[in-house]
């Protein structure tokens, strides 16, 4: 097998996975199952990955990657500090809306059981997202004079968790309820409470 075909079978677990975290929710994923549904064997799975934390690992990268390759374009933007806040956050929502196995991953849901690590590093990409936050925050403190009602760290663990709510939402309903779902209107109620 090259390493063309090696990468697409790579991404056929991966996408296989995600499908199967969407399409059973709260149920838990066996290596078997996911095996069955890629039709390979679970030799096959384990000669892509060693195990099924890296599996998901692989996730959590394309996760990571998709999101963060996205605030890096909205954080070089010359829109003011709340308006790059409110496109991080709905890029979040909008992200886990259009892949509903990803929200069951950065809630937890689908970890559940899992090894510990997996958890670790969903809570470094949540604690990476608030940082980011915080320093738009910071930054038009200075360059905007923004003052916001709370803290600015407070402000922006506020702005997250509001975000991280929806997603839950999501995840609860098994995805009836869509976290964009008036987001905008709730997002503008945000933004007031949090200016000065």
């Amino acid at each position: 097998m090259d390493a063309q075909e090696k990468l697409s079978r790579r991404e056929q677990i991966l996408q296989s996975l995600a499908m199967m975290l969407e399409n059973d929710p709260g149920a838990r994923i066996t290596t078997a199952a996911l095996a069955k549904h890629v039709g390979v064997s679970e030799a096959a799975l384990y000669r892509h990955f060693p195990s099924k934390a890296r599996m998901f690992e692989g996730l959590i990268a394309f996760i990571e990657d998709t999101v963060f390759s996205r605030i890096n374009i909205i954080t070089g933007s010359d829109a003011n500090a709340m308006k790059q806040c409110e496109q991080i956050l709905t890029l979040l929502l909008a992200f886990v809306e259009k892949n509903p196995g990803m929200a069951r991953i950065l809630t937890g849901d689908a970890l559940s059981g899992e090894t510990d690590r997996l958890r670790l590093r969903i809570n470094q990409f949540f604690e990476r997202l608030e940082t980011q936050l915080k320093q738009i925050m910071r930054t038009a403190e200075q360059s905007e004079g923004l003052r916001t009602e709370l803290p600015g760290g407070a402000t922006a663990n506020l702005m997250l968790a509001c975000a991280e709510g929806r997603i839950r939402q999501f995840v609860r309903s098994e995805f009836k309820i869509r976290p964009t779902i008036n987001w905008t209107d709730q997002w503008s109620v945000i933004a007031v409470a949090a200016a000065r």
